[in-house]
């Protein structure tokens, strides 16, 4: 039995308003002969399938035409799990109709533990694979409230939250697998982010937890996992050093701190008579070629006229290190990519990143800041102790965590 573990294909994604429809075309047109060339059985796809809570029509289009080619093409299974930027209900909406095709969608947390562990049957009907399929766990699903919590007691409390559900989760699934004639495959699944796991700068990983409950150790997974199939981080990686708890990473470059990561979906063979799964990843090619150029004017326009006699499509991010004014440096810059095929799509001045937000000859734009950074730069205008700058910065936390719920609940 063989397994494809993909993650975090964000439908819908735009890169400094440039959608990228056309690379995710690619990328199924990739996959789909991918699971025909490996005779793929189970795929499975660990969260964040859309990047907004509300995917267009062009996207969810692009979303079913895929589910159903995948029986089609000999995959009997496919299972997806929500992540934290999908709308849990857009998600379940239809599974009851997709499961006629094979297709298993767990885009909340069920009420009923039962209901997120599914047992898997091959052509004739025999017990393969369990597949615990936990979702991104929402605050509201995990955690007690009390009274006058403080902020270090939610964060505990949300830990803890998320070891349980995993520990009941593990302890139906060795019910049923304890029930079962012979034993098969457990695979389990979550969208989180694993201690000692690393992101890159630009990957457009949003953050799913606030102060020390971000770190999910590796402890928390059941110990009857064969396999655990993660999703949330964009750059593909072991957890802990282990060969079978992996984040498969996105299939596409989500910013231009991934430009010239190698992508990859991750292969799980499970032979008889072996006690261990072999894994193994497949590259995926680059639909859309991605750089950054950086240094001073003569470097940029060395770098950039090198892009331009390759002929192909690339979009590119400039960093600045001079003083020539912004619309100075467009210009010129413009000039040289000019009946090319290479866009300049972003423009960064590493001097004034460094400044507040406005400097005489260049003005830096909210598109360089997230909301965060403009809170602590608002925060370093007034003359506070140490101590209210940490109080005011884990509040502000805490309250765009509960906006995000909240805009994902819509």
């Amino acid at each position: 039995m063989k397994i494809l573990h993909t993650s975090d294909w964000h439908i819908g994604r735009a890169l400094h308003d440039r959608r990228r429809l056309d690379e995710h075309q690619s990328f199924f047109s990739w996959l789909q002969e991918t699971l025909v060339r490996e005779s793929i059985d189970i795929l499975l796809v660990c969260g964040d399938v859309f990047d907004t809570i509300a995917p267009g029509n062009r996207q969810l289009e692009l979303y079913y035409s895929f589910l159903k080619s995948t029986t089609d093409l000999g995959c009997r299974h496919t299972i997806i799990i929500g992540g934290n930027h999908d709308s849990p209900s857009l998600l379940d909406a239809p599974k009851k109709v997709l499961e006629t095709l094979g297709v298993h969608v767990i885009g909340s947390t069920p009420q009923s533990i039962e209901d997120e562990v599914i047992l898997l049957r091959d052509l004739k009907g025999e017990p393969e694979a369990i597949v615990c399929a936990v979702p991104f766990l929402r605050d509201r699903d995990v955690r007690e409230s009390a009274e006058q919590e403080q902020f270090t007691d939610k964060a505990e409390r949300l830990q803890a939250g998320v070891e349980a559900h995993y520990r009941k989760v593990g302890e139906y699934a060795e019910l049923l697998l304890n029930s079962l004639p012979a034993p098969v495959p457990v695979i389990v699944t979550g969208h989180l982010f694993a201690a000692g796991s690393k992101c890159v700068e630009d990957d457009g990983v949003r953050d799913l937890y606030v102060g020390t409950s971000a770190e999910v150790p590796a402890s928390f997974f059941p110990s009857i996992a064969d396999y655990v199939a993660l999703g949330h981080l964009h750059v593909p990686q072991k957890v802990s050093g282990t060969d079978t708890i992996r984040y498969s990473g996105s299939p596409i470059p989500m910013g231009f701190g991934e430009a010239h990561h190698t992508k990859q979906v991750v292969v799980v063979e499970f032979s008889p008579g072996t006690l261990f799964p072999h894994v193994a990843s497949i590259p995926i090619p680059q639909f859309q070629k991605l750089e950054g150029v950086s240094g001073s004017l003569e470097e940029i326009e060395h770098k950039l006229s090198e892009l331009v006699n390759l002929q192909q499509s690339v979009w590119v991010e400039v960093e600045y290190t001079g003083s020539l004014s912004a619309t100075a440096l467009r210009s010129h810059l413009d000039d040289i990519v000019a009946d090319s095929a290479v866009e300049i799509l972003r423009l960064r001045n590493t001097l004034v990143l460094n400044r507040i937000l406005h400097q005489e000859g260049w003005e830096q734009t909210l598109d360089d800041l997230d909301e965060r950074e403009v809170f602590r730069r608002r925060l370093a205008c007034e003359t506070l102790e140490p101590a209210e700058v940490t109080m005011l910065n884990t509040l502000y936390d805490s309250v765009l965590s509960s906006l995000r719920e909240e805009e994902e609940e819509q």
